[in-house]
This record gives structure tokens, sequence and C-alpha cells, in this order.
């Protein structure tokens, strides 16, 4: 045998390992093989192991699983030893000799790396990562860089570390936070603040950490230029411009420039434009006062009191005093800036400077100039009336009125906002009793312009359409019938309807301004215009008042002219304004013109107003003709009402009609009434009906009759009872409404419950319908259940004293054949035939 194979042989001291060995001989080049005598020698002493392990990657030195294997056997074998301990130069050794093969294996040099930091060699640690990096590709380094910043960043040594950062940042800038919190942990705040100065010119989110560090730390950062950096922020992070001013503020605070200071608080809350960027300026300027009179009162308090000390208190106290009154004021602006076309906000700023005259003036010339009626907020307009209402109270009315007269040049968005003007104008005029003046400048409002444009068309100044205002036209109106004459206010009136802009009021105005001065038939041409003009609904005040005023004027001198004038608004007349006119047409029938007539209106506005009015209208109409004709006439009105009507007013005016016929004697008519009615009449919801009709028989009726009623109560009452689910919701509906809610009889049960309290009802019927049905034994001549059979006789003798009193005797005789009653025939006179009998 070779030599080596003698010296292996002299290891072997177990007969077992003959085979393994056989095997290899046969395959050195099997991992699989050596593996295996591995497993096999695993717990045999390291020495053996580590002498198979060595013979293996001798025949097999390009195999990564012997060598990862070997590698960690190695490693755990020293495990637990000291640092200085030979054995781990000796595992060291085998790495070295590992990557000779292996270089190009990421896991062989993380644990490499690894197991050289946890001997606490630095320098062969760095450059063990640095072999790492030059050795593997650059696929690979995020694999080994996390190691290397790890233990770069445990290092007691910042400029080792800085380094390795700065080698990695150029492989992955996007990780320069990492880098910039490393810095700021050990104190190198300069660097760090020049890190993030690069990034934040590609990563915005950074930007207020560079303010917040910069800011904080103006004795450490001396290579960036800290108010440039702030102030290039302002320019491009406008949605964060409160919190920038407050770093820019707090770096000259830091850096004891307290002037300059309250220089960048002045022009920040002078130039943000929004409440949250406004709010954290002035909360930190007032605190940036507040800590500066603290700091001058404790000062002197430890040095002692002096004038010169005392001034200055004063004066920082003076100025933390104006800053809090400035605030309204500073906040409006912030407002202001935001929209400067806000009108609301303009008359706040005004009333901020109240008592200060000059101010006033200059905000509302200020707003005046800066507003854009097209553009504006609120009405631009009301901006120039209080201007001028602000001269007039302090009687410049010179001054006022050049106000004015510069307010109506205004192209306003709104014909509307320019009338108020002139309007405006004219009442100041009028509060000063410039009456002559107030009439020149509506005269002037209401000229003709060169240019005649519609009142809507967006395209013309509104100058050229407010002409065809009825605000100004409407103010002119009054002041000439105040203050003109007849003729000038009639022009007036007459030129607004030529417009075509006139409203029905103006049309009863005006018609009322010529009732006034005795021109009747000149009013009532102007209610005619204005009926021209409008359509209904529009046009009702209008008739209702013209009609009445016809009335009142002529009466019955000119009837056919006033039944004319109600046809011709009854023509189109809606349902809903019909009644009035009906009533008034009826009205003028009944006292000047024919009963006929007037009940010919009646009977038509039965049937043109609106449903909900027809029953109220039936009354009126059977109230009227029973007046003038006398009850007998109203038969064939109930009778209409009854087949138009709802049946809801069809049963009350059933038992209206037969209450009349019973009082008229007509039993049988008033019978018909009920018979017919109580099919319209379910049993269960209209007892009073049926009550009624029973108390009806009781009077007038007699057996039969009785027995017909309560046949027809079960005939219709088996009717609604065919429609089941009716019948239950009705029957529930009756027993709620008399006894409460389901749940106050029967609380906690609702469905069992339910249909029991309807069974019951059901039986309750059925026995109400039993007492009422007639004993045949006895001879009663009607019945009710809760009294006794001789007091119902009594009460039939006294309730129908016209009864014909039969014998009994005649009643008890079986056999007794009926008397003979003898007829008298008489002729019919002729004159009852007239023309119709046969000659």
């Amino acid at each position: 045998l070779p030599l080596e194979d003698k010296r292996v042989m002299c290891i072997l001291q177990e007969d077992d390992d003959l085979p393994y060995e056989e095997e290899i001989i046969r395959n050195p080049y099997s991992v699989k093989c050596w593996m295996r005598y591995i497993e096999h020698k695993q717990n045999a002493q390291k020495s053996v192991l580590n002498m198979i392990y060595e013979r293996a990657l001798k025949e097999l030195p390009g195999s990564y699983k012997l060598w990862y294997n070997y590698l960690r056997e190695r490693r755990k074998q020293v495990k637990g030893k000291c640092v200085t301990d030979p054995a781990y130069e000796e595992v060291n050794n085998c790495h070295e000799r590992a990557l000779v093969f292996m270089h190009k294996m990421p896991r062989i040099w993380i644990d490499y790396c690894q197991f050289m930091v946890s001997q606490c060699k630095i320098t062969r640690s760095r450059r063990t990562f640095d072999r790492a990096l030059r050795a593997l590709p650059i696929t690979q380094h995020p694999r080994i860089w996390p190691l290397y910043l790890r233990f770069a960043h445990n290092l007691p040594l910042p400029e080792t570390a800085i380094r390795v950062y700065r080698r990695y940042l150029k492989l992955s800038p996007e990780n320069a936070e990492e880098y910039i919190d490393y810095l700021r942990s050990v104190g190198r705040l300069d660097e760090a603040a020049i890190r993030l100065a690069a990034v934040v010119n590609d990563e915005n989110f950074l930007w207020h950490e560079l303010c917040d560090l910069i800011s904080q730390n103006p004795d450490k950062v001396t290579s960036l230029n800290v108010g440039a950096i702030i102030r290039g922020g302002l320019t491009r992070f406008t949605d964060q411009l409160g919190k920038l001013w407050c770093s820019l503020a707090d770096y000259y605070i830091r850096s004891g420039h307290f002037e300059k200071a309250r220089d960048v608080y002045e022009e920040a809350i002078l130039t943000v434009v929004t409440v949250r960027d406004f709010t954290q300026v002035f909360d930190s300027y007032a605190q940036f006062e507040e800590s500066m009179i603290a700091a001058k009162m404790e000062t002197t308090s430890e040095l002692g009191q002096d004038e010169d000390g005392d001034i200055d208190l004063e004066l920082r106290l003076a100025r933390f005093e104006l800053l809090i009154t400035r605030r309204p004021l500073l906040l409006n602006s912030v407002l202001l800036r935001q929209n400067p076309h806000n009108v609301h906000e303009w008359h706040k700023r005004v009333k901020l400077y109240e008592g200060q005259p000059r101010q006033i003036i200059n905000t509302y010339t200020e707003a005046v100039q800066t507003i854009d009626p097209m553009k504006a907020t609120g009405k631009p307009h009301t901006l120039w009336v209080s201007f001028a209402r602000f001269y007039e109270d302090n009687e410049q009315l010179d001054d006022a009125r050049t106000i004015f007269e510069k307010a109506t040049k205004v192209n306003y968005k709104q014909v509307d906002d320019l009338a108020a003007v002139w309007c405006e104008y004219g009442e100041m005029e009028l509060r000063h009793e410039n009456y002559d003046q107030a009439l020149r400048i509506l005269r002037k409002a209401t000229a003709i312009p060169a240019r005649k444009a519609e009142y809507f068309d967006s395209s013309e100044p509104v100058q050229n359409r407010v002409y065809k205002s009825l605000k100004v036209w409407s103010m002119l109106a009054d002041l000439e019938e105040s203050l003109g004459t007849f003729q000038s206010t009639k022009a007036v009136y007459d030129r607004i309807i030529d417009l075509r802009i006139a409203t029905p009021q103006i049309i009863i105005n005006y018609a009322m301004f010529l009732e006034e001065h005795n021109y009747f038939e000149d009013s009532f041409k102007a209610y005619e215009r204005g009926i021209a003009l409008f359509k209904w609904p529009n046009v009702h005040d209008i008739w209702n008042t013209y009609l009445t005023k016809f009335i009142d004027r002529y009466g019955g001198k000119k009837l056919e002219r006033a039944r004319d004038l109600f046809e011709q608004a009854l023509d189109r007349c809606p349902a809903k304004y019909a009644k009035t006119i009906y009533l008034l047409y009826a009205k003028l029938e009944e006292e000047y013109g024919l009963a006929r007539h007037a009940m010919a209106v009646y009977e038509r506005a039965t049937a043109a107003v609106e449903p909900e009015e027809q029953h109220q209208m039936f009354n009126i109409y059977i109230k009227r003709a029973a007046e003038i004709y006398g009850v007998t006439h109203t038969r064939a009105i109930y009778q209409k009402a009854i087949e138009v009507l709802p049946d809801e007013h069809a049963r009350d005016m059933c038992l209206r009609f037969a209450d009349m016929e019973s009082k008229l004697g007509e039993i049988d008519r008033a019978r018909a009434i009920y018979s017919y009615c109580s099919q319209i009449c379910d049993p269960r919801l209209t007892a009073h009906f049926w009550q009624t009709w029973k108390e009806f028989e009781i009077r007038h009726g007699n057996e039969d009759t009785i027995r017909e009623m309560l046949r027809i109560k079960r005939s219709v009452q088996a009717t609604y009872n065919t429609q089941v689910n009716f019948m239950s919701s009705q029957m529930l509906k009756a027993t709620i409404n008399a006894t409460g809610t389901v749940s106050d009889l029967a609380p906690g049960q609702s469905g069992v419950d339910d249909m029991k309290m309807l069974e019951q009802k059901a039986q309750q019927l059925a026995a109400e319908a039993e007492q009422d049905k007639p004993k045949p034994k006895d001879k009663i001549l009607f019945v009710r259940s809760d009294t006794s059979r001789s007091e119902l006789a009594e009460l039939a003798k006294q309730a129908n004293p016209d009864e014909i009193d039969i014998d009994d005797e005649d009643e008890d005789a079986e056999d007794g054949e009926p008397d003979e009653v003898q007829l008298e025939q008489k002729s019919v006179p002729t004159a009852v035939f007239g023309g119709l009998k046969d000659d």
C-alpha cells in the first residue's frame, strides 16, 4: 500500500470502517460515498472526522457540499473557546483554502465574514468583507452589505463606518436615510446635513428633516447656506409653508439673531395664504415673544433693575400686546390673499378698522379696485353702497354721490346688482329730502340706452340691460305716485307694461292708482292689459281683484258685461282656483241676476272644483237651493252628489238626504236611501250609519222593515267577509281604534293572539246579529236587544203615534175572513189629460 494509505489504516481502529474504505477505493470521486462514510464517523474523534474530510476534499476539491459541511464542522469544533486559541487560526486557514475553489459562493463568504467578526479582528474582518465584494458578482452584493454595515455600525470607529457607508451609497443611494440616521447618532451633523441636502433634491419627503436638522443645530452645521436652503423650499413646497417659515425663524433664534427672526416672522404672516400656515407661524411668533419677555424678566431680576432694562421690558410687552391685537386683522389678510374677491371678508376688514376713518377709506378703495365682479364671492355692489353710506354718515354727500356715480359704471355680473346701486342712490337722496334729485336719478336709470339689449343677454354689459329692471321701475313708480303728477305716474306704469316686465302686483297697483283718481274705466283697462300679459295661475290675483272691483262699481247695472267677464275668467281656469270665482259669480246672480242662473253656476262649480272641494261645494249648493226654492228642490242635488262624491262623503250625503225625507214625512223614500247607502257601509267600520238606520226603523218602521234591515246588514257583512285579508285588516283597525293597539291588549304576543282577537270579534258580531233577530212567538212590532218586550211595545206606540191601531181580536181569529172593503170609482176630469186624451 502507498505510505498515505498505510498511515490512514493505522488510524482506523474499528472493523466496521472496512466496507466504507473499500467503497471509497472503488469510487474515490463519488460524493455520496464520502458523505456516507462521514455520516458513519460522525461520532468519532474530531481528528478522525477531519482526516476523512481532508481525504475527500483531496479527491473532490470542487465539491460545495463537502466544503460547506467541513467548514461548518470546523467552526463548531472551536465554538466556546477563547478567540486567542490557535485552533481559530487553523479554521481560518481552512476557510482560505476553501475560498481557492469556492470564491464565487456567497454562503462561504458570509460564513467566513461572520466567523471573522466573531473573533473581533476588525482589520481582517474589513478586508475579508472587501475581498468578498470583489470576488462575488454585483448581483450577490445585497447579501454581503447588510452584514458589512452592521459590522461597521457596531465599530467604535466612526470614520471607518462613514467610509463603508459612502461605498454602500454608491451602489444603493436610496438607502441614504440609514446613513443619515447613523451620522446623527454619532454627532457628524455637518456630514448629515450635506447628505440631506443632496437627497432632498430628489426625495421631497426628507426636506423637513433637513430643515429641522439645520435649524436646530446652527453651530454644528457650517457647510450649508441655511437661509438659502429654506427659502428655496418655500418656493417648492407650498403646502408646508408654515413649518418652513418656523424652521427658518428657529435657525435665527438659535443663532442669536432675534431681530432677524422677528423679521422672518413678520414676513411669514404677511405672505402665507392658508389659515393652517398662519396659525403655525403666529403661534410660534407669539411663543417667541413670550420667551423673550420671560428671558428679559429673568435677567432683570438677577442683575437688578435699571432704567434701560425697564424700558426694554416695556417695549417687549408692548410689542407682544400689539401682536395679539393684530391677530384678527392678520387672519383677515390671509383670507383675502387666499381669495381677494371675497366680498364678505372685505366687509369684515372694514369692521376691524372701526374708529379709524382713514384706514376704512383705504380699505374700501382697495376693495373696489381689487374685486373683479365676474369672480366675486358675494355681492360686490354692497361694497360700493357701504362706501357711499360711510361718507353719508359723515355728512359728506358730495363724496357719497361721487362713489355712487362710479358704482353705476361698474360692469357687474348681474343686472340686479346695478339696479340695487341705483335704488340705493335714490334712497340716499330721499333720506336727505332731495326729492327732485331722487326722481332725476331714477329717471336716468330707466332711460333707454343707446344700445338696447335683452335682460338675460349676458354678453351685453349690465348698463345696457338695466332699463328692464323691475326693481328700478317699481321704485320710480312709487316716487311718481308720491311726488309726481298723475300723467307722469300713468306714463311710468304704461311704460312698465309696454316693456313686458310687469308683475301681477304691478298691474293691481296701477289699477288701484287709477281707481283712487276716479279713473274707473281706465283701471278696468289696466286689469285687461294685465290679463292679456299673464296666464293661469299667475293671473288669478288680477282676475279676483278685477271681478270684485267691477261688481262693487257697477253691481247689476252692467250684468251682461259682468257675465262675460266671469265666463272669460272661468275659461281654462284650473280647478284649484275655480271655487272662488264660481262663488263670486253665483253671488252676483243671486243679488242682481236670476235664481236659476245662480243654480246653474253652482251646478257647474260642483264639477269644476278639485275633488277635495266637491263635498263642500255640494253643501253650499244644497243650502242655497233650499233657501231659494225650498228643500224639495234639493233632491236632485242630493242624488247627483251621492253619485259623484267618494264613499266617505257620499255616506254623509245619504244620511242628510234620508233625514230630510223623514222630516218631510217621506218614510219610504228615506228607507230606500238607507237601503242604497247600506251597500257602501261596512258594519265593522260604519256602526254610526247602522245605528242611525236602526233608530229610524224604531221610530217609523215595523217588524218586517226591521227584519229587512237586518237581512241587508247580514248581506252586506257577508259581502265584505268574502275578502279575507280585507276583513282581517279592517277588523284589526276597528279594534285598535276602539281599544288601543294590539300590543296593549296582549303585550308580547303578536301572531296567535291577533287571530284570537279576530275570532272573538267575529263571534261578538254573530251574537249581536242573533240578538237582533225578532222573536216570532210574541206579537211585537220591533226588537231592540237592550229592552224588554213590553218596553218595546210601549216605545213603538210613543215613537209612531200615526200608526194605525188594529184590533187584537181580528189578529187572534184564526178562521176569520177579512172584511170586504167597499171601493168607490170616480171618473177623472178631462182637464187632467189636456191634449193627450183621445177624441
